[in-house]
């Protein structure tokens, strides 16, 4: 495991009781002391900072589309995308069995250490310093996103392209299912037959698997306009 000042510097906050952050790395599968509280209290503290800033970003927003925004910018994709650019794979704390897998690179563990993470700095320093660190960590994202992207899943956008072009919608379905129940992994299909694409998604739930198999599917459309 790398030296947790490391980490520190890289999300922008230096821990009083670093014992906080060593929880916020430590997966279930290494000890008892794990971060899954962490990641609760991360969980709670990111949807508010980042409705809060959506919020403010754009009056126009109606309170439908402040909950679906918000919902694809705190997602496992966009904080397992966050966790790679800081490496958090490398501070992780985790089970032999659990590291020989590749855990340390799964999206839905990179995601839930990023959540701890967020709850670590909350529970030592309080908002505001959480919300610091979580909006110097997503300023990037929230900076480059259109406003299309903002207010539209990829599923959606996926069925609206299909349908301005009278073409049938996509099918969606499981193709595979593996891990323990706690943690399971889902991979889905994304096929558009009369197109001749299929894609498949994986990640922690079958409708985010869905979501990352449609945005496959519009890289490809959109690679071959």
């Amino acid at each position: 495991m790398e030296n947790l000042e490391i980490l520190e510097a890289r999300i922008g906050y230096t821990f009083t009781d670093r014992k906080l952050l060593e929880r916020a790395v430590t997966h279930r599968s290494f000890a008892a002391q794990h971060n899954e509280r962490l990641e609760f209290l991360g969980d709670s503290v990111l949807n508010c900072v980042v409705g809060n800033a959506l919020f403010l970003r754009d009056k126009h927003f109606t309170e439908g589309e402040l909950s679906r925004v918000r919902a694809n910018l705190v997602c496992e994709k966009t904080l397992a995308i966050i966790a790679a650019k800081i490496d958090v794979s490398s501070f992780l704390r985790m089970g032999e069995g659990e590291m020989k897998t590749g855990g340390a690179h799964r999206p839905s563990i990179m995601a839930d250490a990023m959540e701890a993470i967020f709850g670590a700095v909350f529970a030592e320093s309080g908002f505001e310093a959480a919300q610091k660190v979580i909006l110097g960590l997503f300023d990037p994202i929230l900076s480059s996103l259109s406003p299309e992207q903002l207010s539209k899943d990829a599923k959606t956008r996926l069925q609206e392209y299909l349908q301005g072009r009278h073409l049938p919608l996509p099918q969606y379905a499981v193709v595979n299912v593996t891990g323990a129940a706690h943690e399971q992994q889902f991979d889905c299909e994304c096929r558009i037959a009369m197109l001749d694409i299929v894609t498949v998604g994986h990640a922690a739930s079958r409708r985010a698997a869905e979501q990352n198999a449609a945005t496959m599917a519009l890289e490809v459309l959109k690679n071959r306009e």
